[in-house]
Order: C-alpha cells, then structure tokens, then sequence
C-alpha cells in the first residue's frame, strides 16, 4: 500500500516544509533490489581484537571499500564496531565515542552494526555488564539515527567467530536492502554452522518451501521472495481464497494446495503434497493466522478458540508431523510469523497476542529438537505493515501507527519476506530459537 506522506515529505518542497513545521520527515527507504551494491559507500570497521581485523579482511573479500579510520567529511555507508573482546563497561568509551564523531557523516540509508557477545554467557560481572550495555547503546542509537539510516546487532555465543558463516550471514543481510525496516534489532548466532551460498542472489537454489496463508498479503510477497532467491514454491491457504491462491502460485510457478491448516491431518497433506510434487521439502514457513479483535471483557469462546486455532495449535500439530518425518530431516528450516502484539500487547487483541506470543515461546523450545539434524526454527514479528487490513483503519490511527517507529512510516509486505528468507537459507544455519522484529523500531510498548 501507499503512504503518500513519506512520498510527498521525501524531497523538494514537501520536504522543506515539513522541516519549518517540524512535522516527521521519513525518507523512502532503500529496499533490496536483483543487483544491487550491498552497500553504497566506505565501510568503517571499528575495534581492535583479532575478530575485528579478520572480519575487514573478509568485507574487502566481498569487494567492499573497507575504512579502520575514519576520513574528514567521507560519507560513509555503513559503520561496524566490533565489540567482541571487551571485558568491562570501561572499554566502551573509547570505540563508542569514536564512532560517534561519525555519524554525522552517514549518508542516507546507511547501517550501523554492532559485534559483540552474548550477555547471559558471561561469568564475570563486568564482562556481563560491558555486554549488556552494548544491548542499550544500540538500541539508544538506533533511535538518534536519520535519513532511513538504521541500526541493528549481531551477538555471538561463546565459541563462535566474527567470520562464522551465519555471523556473515547476518552481517550481509544487515548492510543490505533486505533489513530496511529493521532497526534496533539483535540476531544471535549460537553455533559457527550454516554455509555461505555461492551465488547471493540465489541463495535457496534446490530447496522446496510451503508457505502457509499465501493468498494475498505478507504470505503472498514471502512465496515471491522464496521464489525470487531459486526455491520451488508450494502456496498453501482454505479453499476459500482458491482463486488468489491460484493465480500466486502462477505467477511463482509453483504449485497450490488448498488446506484448512487447522485440520488435524494439515501436517501430512504438506508433506504429502511436496514430496510428491517436488520430491522434498526443505522450507516450511508458518505465515497462516487471523484476527477476532474484541476487548477481552467482551470476548466471547468462538473468537478466542478460532484465533488459537489457527494461529498456534495448527503450527504446533503440522511441526509435530514435520519433526516425525524422514522427508524433514536435510538441515530443514522452520519460519514462523509472530506480532509485535505478542511482545508489547495491544488493545482489544488478547487473544491474537496471547497466540503470537505462544508462537515465540514455540519457536524457542522448538530449536533443540531441530538441532539434531542441523535444523532451525525461528520468527519474524512484524509491527505495522502497509496491507489492505491495514488500510481499512481510521485515518488518524493508521497515521499514528506509521508514524511511531524509529523510521517514522509503515513496513512494507516485502520487509517481512525478506527477513523470513534470510532465515530461511543456509546463510542463517547457526541462528534459531531468535525471534526478529520487523518494525522500524517500534516506539511503543517492550
């Protein structure tokens, strides 16, 4: 959907008199496109340990105009601190603030990534502490950013390298296009597994996805994204939407197969249906859900039971039936949709929260018993997306809802695929259990 204001405030007059109104002046973000630069601009790599100068070496591998210090009054695309060595609060000062006296010299769109570690695995209270406060600077700077520059964090558990390949992996889809409407956001890589694709564009060459409620919306852009990356894709949505669905998976070239999930035997009908269609089944993203908004004084047992239905209970039977079958076990991947209303809570959604919320407490127990056979399970959780629910709200709250982020506009359908197709490629083999916002850094609730 269009947000006129963003295109009207993004340049020219509208801009200047936005700007003399004080009125928010978001700029139209740069979004991933077949060919284009990863990055536009000088990369400043910032810190001192082992893992940083091995990381630099790697970005000018991938062809990038690598910076360790900054020059006068450069522009620069994106700016990488690498905090993975440090060992006290103290430590902070002198990366952090030298990288401060640098952003004024982002340029548009531009990235800021942190490397560090991961807090909870720290011993030591001043290690712990240094760690965590990374957690807060980042966050904190994500929100002084501007021009559609974004901020985000990569964490890596004990063990794992600045140049693992799913730390890579994160770290390029970061700088990308692909995260335009994550900010203030942290992926944690818990193992050095996963493999770098050979060719970028096409990271899901030879994998089959089923992509659940694909008829329309965030599940019709994430079967064009799959498909876009090289997977064959299956389109899965009730016999009601039979028509959309029929005319996604044409334009997909791949196949349809109409499904009420919340059968009891919705698992084996997609397995069923992409082993014999494709012969395998490598992607399974769980997009399919529904709202019966009501304040819960008023909620009644239709809609709280219909929502739980299909938003979790159906995710829950179909992952029992995949984790049961031999046709899943080649280093599957498991995506989820969540909410940010089932991180932050929303008015009149308890039951739609109390669901989404039970899909990130899913995918995090469901990540051991995938790591058997070098599975992984995660979660995007999208805050306000321009769809054609969204553009059915009251004017006023719909513009308050765009406009309270970090970037100060909506997320596009697109946005969401993106990130499910990060998680979804070898790339991401060493995150899971993690639950990624896509959000804009929304500014209201946790």
């Amino acid at each position: 959907m269009t947000d006129k204001y963003t295109q009207i405030v993004s340049h020219g007059l509208g801009k200047d008199v936005a700007r003399r109104l004080g009125l928010p002046q978001p700029v139209v973000l740069r979004r991933y496109q077949p060919g284009a630069p990863l990055i536009t601009g000088p990369v400043l790599v910032n810190g001192d340990s082992a893992g940083a100068d091995d990381l630099a070496t790697t970005l000018m591998g991938w062809g990038l105009d690598v910076r360790r210090n900054a020059l006068p009054k450069e522009k620069l695309g994106a700016i990488i601190m690498v905090l993975d060595a440090v060992q006290h609060p103290e430590d902070l000062g002198k990366p952090v603030l030298t990288v401060g006296a640098s952003l004024r010299d982002l340029a548009a769109n531009a990235r800021v990534i942190t490397v560090s570690r991961v807090p909870g695995s720290a011993s030591a209270p001043a290690v712990a502490a240094v760690r965590q406060g990374v957690d807060g600077l980042l966050r904190s700077l994500a929100k002084e950013l501007r021009s559609g520059a974004t901020a985000n964090g990569i964490l890596l558990a004990e063990g794992v390298i600045t140049t693992s390949p799913s730390a890579l992996g994160a770290l390029r889809f970061f700088l990308s296009g692909r995260s335009a409407y994550v900010d203030g956001q942290f992926l944690t890589v818990t193992t050095n597994s996963g493999t770098l694709p050979d060719d970028v564009e096409k990271p899901l060459v030879g994998k089959v996805a089923v992509v659940t409620g694909a008829a329309r919306g965030i599940g019709a852009a994430i079967a064009r994204t799959l498909y876009r990356d090289g997977a064959k894709v299956v389109v899965v949505d009730i016999p009601g939407a039979g028509d959309h669905l029929a005319a996604v998976a044409n334009e997909v070239h791949g196949t349809a197969l109409q499904l009420d999930i919340s059968r009891d035997d919705a698992g084996q009908r997609i397995l069923d249906h992409a082993v014999e269609r494709h012969g395998r089944l490598d992607i399974v993203v769980h997009n399919a859900g529904i709202t019966r908004d009501r304040l819960l004084a008023n909620m009644d047992e239709g809609r709280w039971q219909s929502v739980m239905a299909v938003n979790i209970a159906a995710q829950l039977r179909i992952n029992e039936a995949l984790l049961a079958s031999e046709h899943f076990k080649d280093a599957p991947r498991i995506v989820s949709v969540a909410s940010t209303s089932g991180i932050a809570g929303n008015r009149g959604q308890s039951n739609y929260a109390a669901s989404k919320g039970g899909v990130i407490g899913m995918v995090r127990a469901t990540a051991p018993l995938l790591a058997a056979f070098d599975g992984t399970i995660n979660a995007v959780a999208p805050g306000f997306i321009e769809t054609e629910m969204t553009a059915r709200m009251p004017l006023a709250i719909r513009e308050a809802a765009r406009r309270l982020n970090s970037l100060k506009q909506g997320g596009q359908p697109q946005d969401v695929a993106e990130a499910i197709a990060f998680l979804a490629s070898d790339a991401a083999g060493g995150i899971s259990g993690q639950t990624l916002r896509v959000c804009g850094q929304q500014l209201v609730g946790a």
